[in-house]
């Protein structure tokens, strides 16, 4: 697929090249899939995780028998192996005995709901949708190691956000991966936005000319991408920080949002990337991808109690509308649910 050349107002901006036929698996396809409610989506993304927590606490509880140490021993074996964390573990057994000693709960079958509240009493600060209202350009700057969806899940918020009435324009901050920045304008083309780009330069100065271009042109919300890193290099996170300095020169109270995108699969591994990011640029909130291939989803229990931060965005497949705000409610109950609830369709 080829798109076409736009140029913008800097003639150092390119936007919108052609885009190499090896990308295509990065985007989604124009088919649409058979609609299905937001709920039967999240419950079937889970469906990993739901069979290493859900379905081994469902077969604890179902099991019966009196409530004692042993079956503690077992919850806790049960939370750590789904990399809900040590602290996170700690924090909901005891909540769980305050439950069932202000309960006056003797059977273990009564502890399903008391683990199911305390798990979403844990999770519930960090349900915090995003608001983009209060400036224009809004600056979304998004951070994270290679590999943690990061560029795909721009492509989706600008989607997202088109469906919210918004206009967006996307920055390819990621310079040093021509791939990164083909990928962006795969999706720009998709969604219909230009793409602000450059054959040669550093980040910091494609998110300047970007923001430039956003705020002549009035574009409600710039999503400005970066180059993958790991927290160990620290020269790369010295970069890093300089994009985001860069960005205040121009705005002051910019970026106005800094999502940090972290990949399931890591399990803990994203407790440090949260605590390393939030150190170099002061993480505002998070977006917690492939959610629907890993069964380490109670990483987000471990989040919540070692470094919490606002859970901004969930990511449960690969369409477009599978990232979506996160819901403690609707994560929680989708753990929760009976597994003969397979196929559930409901509408958005």
């Amino acid at each position: 697929m080829f798109g076409f050349f736009k140029k913008s107002d800097s003639t150092k901006i390119v936007a919108q090249q052609p885009v190499a036929e090896s990308l295509e698996q990065h985007v989604p396809t124009t088919e649409k899939p058979e609609k299905t409610g937001w709920t039967a989506r999240l419950r079937q993304g889970l469906k990993r995780t739901r069979e290493q927590l859900g379905r081994q606490l469902s077969g604890v509880f179902s099991r019966g028998g009196k409530i004692d140490d042993e079956l503690y021993e077992e919850l806790e074996t049960i939370l750590l192996t789904a990399d809900v964390g040590v602290q996170a573990t700690t924090a909901l057994l005891d909540n769980l005995r305050l439950r069932v000693k202000q309960q006056k709960l003797t059977e273990a079958a009564d502890m399903r709901m008391a683990l199911h509240d305390a798990l979403l009493e844990l999770l519930l600060p960090l349900q915090a949708p995003l608001t983009v209202d209060g400036h224009r350009p809004f600056v979304i700057m998004l951070a994270g190691v290679n590999g943690a969806g990061k560029t795909t899940s721009i492509g989706k918020l600008a989607h997202y956000y088109q469906q919210q009435g918004k206009s967006v324009l996307l920055a390819a901050g990621d310079t040093f991966r021509a791939a990164a920045r083909e990928q962006l304008q795969a999706w720009g083309e998709r969604n219909g936005v230009e793409v602000i780009a450059q054959q040669q330069g550093d980040a910091a100065a494609v998110i300047h000319d970007a923001y430039n271009a956003a705020r002549a042109r009035g574009v409600d919300i710039l999503l400005a991408d970066t180059a993958g890193r790991l927290p160990t290099q620290l020269h790369l996170m010295d970069e890093i920080r300089k994009v985001k300095r860069v960005i205040q020169k121009i705005d002051p109270q910019a970026p106005h949002e800094v999502l940090l995108v972290l990949d399931a699969n890591t399990g803990q591994n994203a407790v440090a990337q949260v605590a390393a990011f939030d150190d170099a640029l002061g993480v505002t909130g998070l977006v917690l991808t492939k959610l629907d291939g890993t069964a380490k989803g109670g990483v987000i229990a471990a989040i919540a109690k070692a470094r919490p931060r606002p859970i901004r965005f969930i990511g449960v497949g690969e369409q477009q509308d599978d990232l979506r705000p996160f819901s403690a409610s609707d994560f929680v109950d989708a753990l929760f649910e009976n597994d003969s609830r397979d196929e559930i369709h409901d509408t958005v």
